[in-house]
């Protein structure tokens, strides 16, 4: 009787086991492959994002049309920046293989990055300068962009933030 009672529970457990294991199975094949993220952190202060929506070439380089909406788009998560403060911009292991830039009120970087961390001046970033002129002005805030770039030197994906001059 008790070897009876002993099988039985082994069989119950088994098939337990058996039930997590292929619940578990279900649950990742249902999972999307996540997104790369990109960090800013400004002092103390730090924000992630995934890639902005639309502006997402799943490994592959955006089509003109996605770029040119990608780049007029505003927002993103928000951070505060006081005048002289470093911004540091970081991304994935993955981005940064394939080579990655920032824009901010106008292009930041002169070759794009291997690196998987930059730090910037915020006064560099809120910089503008007038095409015509030549004359620089600062903007109170500015979309950040950081972009992946892919084979061809287009991006791939981009994410968005936005940077709030404190006085």
């Amino acid at each position: 009787m008790t070897a009876a009672l002993i099988s039985w529970g082994k069989g119950r457990r088994a098939a337990a086991a058996i039930g997590a294991v292929s619940l578990g199975l279900l649950t990742l094949s249902a999972c999307e492959k996540p997104t790369s993220l990109a960090t800013v952190t400004v002092g103390s202060t730090t924000v992630q994002a995934e890639a902005t929506p639309g502006c997402d070439g799943d490994g592959k380089a955006l089509s003109k049309k996605a770029v040119t909406a990608c780049i007029t788009k505003k927002g993103g998560k928000t951070i505060t920046v006081h005048p002289g403060e470093q911004v540091r911009v970081g991304v994935d292991p993955e981005v940064a293989k394939s080579g990655w830039i920032v824009i901010g009120a106008d292009p930041v970087m002169r070759e794009p990055s291997k690196q998987t961390y930059r730090s910037f001046d915020a006064d560099t970033l809120f910089m503008q300068q007038n095409p015509q002129t030549g004359q620089t002005s600062y903007s109170k805030d500015v979309t950040l962009q950081v972009a992946e770039l892919g084979g061809g030197g287009g991006p791939k994906t981009m994410w968005h933030f936005t940077l709030k001059q404190k006085d």
